[in-house]
């Protein structure tokens, strides 16, 4: 099991940077603290927890949100807003982020929203994993591999495959042998379903 990402706090005011470290760190979680998005960015790497504050000078919430999202580091977000902030927050959320909690907020509604968030973000970097684990399967596929494969996704039954590519069904046979084993499939349906998630058609 791969160890637990740190959460990153975000907040340009130092005592609730500290009190929020100091909540995050009893509850087991490794902490890094930043005093500004800038600060934050210099670091930052896909599958993070984020914990910001949304009104911040010079870079705010928002504006650190989608400069994350034109450097194409995913990460799990979660603000902190004010009540008048409420309308903002709701644009995050739109905008991808995890969670936005109103201040004040009860400690266990931050420890509770960061644990989502981090199973969150362990998921989606395991299917990250397996995603890429799917594409160097299909990348180890010969030509023809490849084309017996397309024809299945599409649906075709292994006649059709045939007179497709001018082969026999029994070589089309073959063939989808050799490709279910490749891939590490268990039956056609487990076959198609990788393929069309690898490939982002799913």
């Amino acid at each position: 099991m791969k160890p637990e990402a740190p959460v990153h706090v975000i907040d340009d005011d130092e005592a609730v940077r500290d009190s929020l470290g100091l909540l995050l760190a009893s509850a087991g979680h490794e902490v890094v603290l930043h005093e500004s998005a800038a600060n934050f960015l210099s670091v930052a790497a896909p599958g993070a927890c984020v914990v910001s504050d949304v009104r911040m000078p010079e870079m705010d919430g928002l504006a650190l949100q989608q400069e994350l999202a034109q450097r194409g580091i995913p990460v799990q977000l979660i603000f902190m807003t004010g009540h008048g902030d409420v309308p903002v927050a709701v644009r995050a959320l739109k905008a991808g982020a995890m969670d936005f909690l109103e201040k004040p907020f009860a400690e266990e509604a931050l420890l509770a929203a960061v644990r989502g968030a981090l199973e969150a973000g362990q998921a989606r970097q395991e299917e990250t994993r397996q995603r890429e684990d799917i594409r160097r399967r299909l990348d180890s596929l010969t030509p023809r591999e490849r084309e017996v494969l397309d024809g299945l996704v599409a649906g075709q039954a292994n006649k059709a495959i045939a007179q497709d590519l001018g082969m026999s069904p029994r070589t089309v046979e073959v063939h989808r042998a050799r490709v279910m084993e490749k891939m590490g499939a268990q039956s056609l349906s487990h076959l198609v379903r990788q393929t069309l998630a690898a490939t982002g058609k799913a």
